[in-house]
């Protein structure tokens, strides 16, 4: 094999691991924001999960040594849980400053 075909290997090579790298810190950070899922509701439960299942399953839109597709969802998913945990930390600094209860969804009972 030539120089150059060996230099590409091995660049390619890199380039791969940097992606799974990529991919794992994402997925990492995925899972550290699974605490808030009780609060963000159905839509942040989905999210995760399906990101979760996405990046897991080998079925993909790309083959899996190229983590590119997978790293989209996780970033994704990390953005929206970014969005609905500052709506959800805006609305408890709201109801603490006005004393008001939170509203309840119908039919659900409060908490004790």
């Amino acid at each position: 094999m030539s120089r150059e075909a060996w230099v590409l290997v091995v660049l390619a090579a890199v380039v791969a691991a940097a992606m799974l790298a990529g991919a794992i810190v994402l997925a990492v950070r995925l899972v550290r924001t699974r605490r808030m899922l009780g609060a963000l509701g159905a839509g942040g439960k989905v999210a995760f999960y399906g990101a979760l299942i996405y990046t897991i399953l080998p079925v993909d839109l790309l083959p899996d040594p190229i983590y590119l597709d997978d790293m989209g969802v996780l970033a994704g998913a990390l953005f929206y849980l970014g969005r609905l945990a500052v709506k959800h930390r805006a609305a408890q600094v709201e109801q603490r400053a006005t004393g008001k209860s939170p509203a309840l969804p119908p039919g659900a009972a409060p908490r004790r």
